[in-house]
């Protein structure tokens, strides 16, 4: 078992307006997990994704499955 922490970061796109998550990337070799959470609130509940539905979601949005991004 291990106990790495997560590695929190929002995306280069972010503009500081309150309204972002934040993601760690640097569990997904040992957990096979996205962490995500709002970052408003670095405290408050921490989604836990599959990293092949986080990248699938990726994919979709950058498809422009959801709008205009």
């Amino acid at each position: 078992m291990t106990t790495e922490s997560p590695h929190w970061f929002k995306s280069s796109y972010s503009n500081n307006g309150g309204a972002c998550v934040e993601i760690a990337l640097n569990l997904v070799a040992s957990r096979s997990v996205v962490p995500v959470r709002d970052s408003k609130n670095p405290s408050g509940p921490v989604l836990t994704v599959p990293a092949g539905a986080f990248a699938f979601f990726v994919a979709r949005i950058k498809d422009g499955e959801f709008g205009a991004v």
